[in-house]
């Protein structure tokens, strides 16, 4: 009998290594699933929510490096991958879409469920086509998988449903499409240049994303050779936080004054692997050299003087023989010093407060951070849990971090947790849930009982949209339209069979956290925390401080003073009185 279209691409995505699908069956994408449940090499990861597959591909694509997969019946349910895809893409990571399209005939004609896929989907991919015959099937598909692990991306085909079950013709196959090795590092003279700027700089800081992935010794090396502090952007937290003695910390809207005055303080300001977006952090008057894999990334977010292409890891190498010696180590002093200070005043806040309500959040996330397993995997809801990962969780070179850092989408913690736990089934996987986010993609937890994850959930439960509010509150506006009245989550999960378990005293914080981790299967704890603590940036703008002092005027002037009263009880008074 002849190969069908869909029996190809399971046959395909076996050999580049792809063992999962996420997605929703759908009479579109029958010939799909049919081919995936004759063969035992792809299981089929049921979710609740188109969403939460593209956001669970893209987790998986994260933690393993290698492609993932989801896909989507035609209309409504392939255009549910958006959000997700968008992260997948923003991030960088391989996934592959398939979004199942209506009968080909009826393509133009206002159709039953008709939108456009492959229209919809070209700002979240590098590659979208749309497959009109089984003829160009085998071709298109090596260019999708090839451009989705190459260039570490979304690929999208668009695929008419009855297509999957008619006669594929034959190709040659080639070698398994997997990711190829490279060494890739700028040319002689452009790391003279680099080294020559370098070694005329007295006051050197590193600036490292998660392009510094896999070179954390060589550029701690670099650091020492240079005597430079060495900042993090976020997602660079995981690669280079860890076992480093010029770590600083990191900086930005969520990061550390000492990792701000690092970079502020320098002469020259060496980014490696990093695209952080934000320009108010960059410094005002220092030499800029950005290392990046991607060229037309340099000099996005500020002027650069020495722009280098390359793999950070394959540039750093071939760098570090070029430096040389003998710089005063003042700058990195005073550095250190500043983040030892600065690190102290954030673990302070980090405390039971003598048991008194409502529980920090920071209280709340260094528990996590201790009690986890040396290997977990963390993954904050976009707003305050952010925040929190951010200063409190400990990174050790096993442990990952992952999230929806650039793309900031909210109800990616629990869907992202799905795929990342699917993939690695025996490692402990945290998911640092926002009461909104978790509300927004709830249906989820039925997707980790029915699929047997032991996920855990730990929900930061301020019955509000809490980063929102701190936004309004710097901006000067009265919060409004924020609240959420939440039902007791944990009741909720045990209602579908996950061990679910509330805490609203810290004193009771320490036992809930080691039970929610020593479980057998999925739980949630359900944790009351403050509304009213702040996320205090690095520095404080005077439109910030306007806005905030507009901000308590205007509460109080609308009646609702007591919310002033709180939020200096949460952030002033208890410090004070301790």
């Amino acid at each position: 009998m002849s190969t069908t279209v869909a029996e190809r691409i399971v046959e395909e995505l076996e050999r580049a290594g792809v063992r999962r699908a996420y997605g929703i069956p759908g009479d579109s994408l029958n010939g799909l699933t049919d081919a995936l449940r004759t063969t035992e090499a792809i299981a089929w990861q049921h979710v609740r929510h188109e969403e939460a597959a593209a956001f669970a591909a893209s987790a998986e694509a994260a933690l393993t490096g290698e492609l993932a997969v989801c896909v989507g019946s035609c209309g409504p349910g392939n255009l549910h991958l958006v959000n997700g895809l968008f992260d997948a893409h923003r991030s960088r990571v391989p996934v592959l879409a398939i979004a199942a399209h209506i009968p080909g005939a009826e393509i133009g004609s206002g159709y039953f469920q008709e939108t456009h896929p492959e229209q919809l989907f070209r700002e979240c991919s590098s590659f979208c086509e749309m497959v009109n015959t089984p003829d160009q099937l085998p071709r298109l598909l090596d260019v999708a998988l090839r451009t989705a692990v190459e260039q570490r991306a979304v690929a999208v085909l668009v695929i008419p449903g009855e297509l999957f079950l008619q006669a594929c013709p034959k190709r040659r196959a080639g070698a398994p499409i997997r990711r190829v090795p490279r060494v890739v590092r700028p040319a002689d003279d452009e790391l003279a240049r680099a080294a020559d700027t370098l070694n005329g700089s007295e006051r050197v800081t590193i600036l490292a994303g998660a392009g510094v992935q896999g070179a954390h010794d060589e550029v701690v090396e670099l650091a020492r050779a240079l005597r430079a502090p060495i900042v993090h952007a976020l997602r660079g937290k995981e690669f280079i936080e860890y076992d480093n003695p010029y770590d600083v910390g990191m900086t930005g809207l969520l990061g550390f004054s000492s990792g701000y005055r690092a970079i502020e303080k320098c002469d020259t300001l060496l980014m490696l692997g990093t695209d952080f977006p934000y320009q108010q952090f960059y410094p005002s008057k220092a030499t800029i050299v950005q290392v990046d894999i991607r060229g037309e990334q340099i000099g996005r977010r500020c002027p650069v003087d020495v722009p280098l292409v390359g793999d950070v890891g394959d540039t750093v190498r071939a760098l570090l023989p070029l430096i040389t010696g003998g710089r005063d180590p003042e700058h990195l002093e005073a550095s250190l010093a500043h983040y030892r200070k600065a690190r102290r005043r954030l673990d302070e806040l980090a405390d039971n407060d003598r048991n008194r309500t409502p529980i920090h959040p920071q209280y709340l996330t260094r528990l996590i951070s201790e009690k986890a397993s040396d290997d977990a995997v963390f993954i904050p809801d976009v707003g305050s849990p952010v925040v929190w990962a951010a200063r409190y969780l400990t990174m050790n070179g096993r442990r990952r971090l992952i999230g929806s850092f650039t793309h900031g989408s909210m109800a990616n913690a629990v869907s992202q947790a799905i795929g990342a736990q699917s993939a690695f089934p025996g490692r402990q996987v945290i998911a640092l849930a926002g009461d909104g986010g978790l509300a927004m993609l709830l249906g989820e937890l039925l997707t980790i009982t029915q699929n047997r994850l032991p996920v855990k959930i730990v929900v930061f439960d301020n019955s509000s949209l809490n980063f929102v509010e701190v936004e309004m509150k710097a901006a000067g506006f009265v919060n409004y339209g924020t609240d959420l009245e939440n039902p007791d989550f944990a009741r909720l999960a045990e209602a579908v069979g996950i061990h679910g378990r509330r805490v609203e005293r810290p004193d009771d914080l320490p036992s809930a956290i080691d039970d929610l981790l020593a479980h057998d299967g999925p739980a949630l704890l359900d944790v009351t925390t403050a509304r009213q603590e702040l996320s205090i940036p690095p520095t404080v703008t005077a439109a910030q401080a306007k806005g905030f002092t507009l901000y308590t005027l205007r509460t109080v002037l609308s009646g609702r003073g007591d919310e002033i009263i709180d939020l200096a009880e949460t952030n002033v008074f208890r410090r004070l009185f301790d």
